[in-house]
């Protein structure tokens, strides 16, 4: 057997607008709406936003994505004081995304 893909599902929280649009903030580009149900890509990595609000499920949600470059988001924060290794954080509706890079 040959895996081809693996598209997890992610909860959108309360907001199922507000996580779309973050999604496509972070450079993800919407590839088909079904409603209740979205899929987002950036190169080979793929996943589907799904309209599902359950808190408990959200904040024990995790993915790990890995990226080449990170560059700053217009949704990142800046910090209060420049460190060397900063994390900005982008929420998702009870779900924090990490981008993790050197300054």
């Amino acid at each position: 057997m040959q895996f081809l893909s693996l598209e997890p599902f992610v909860p959108s929280g309360a907001d199922f607008e507000a996580s779309k649009q973050l999604s496509q903030d972070l450079g993800f580009t919407l590839t088909w709406d079904g409603g209740d149900y979205v899929g987002f890509g950036s190169g080979s990595c793929k996943f589907i936003l799904q309209e599902y609000d359950h808190r408990e499920f959200a904040e024990n949600f995790m993915l790990s994505v890995g990226v080449s470059d990170a560059a700053p988001s217009p949704t990142s924060h800046k910090p209060k004081r420049a460190r060397q290794y900063n994390p900005p954080r982008f929420s998702l509706s009870g779900i924090y995304w990490l981008s993790l890079h050197h300054d």
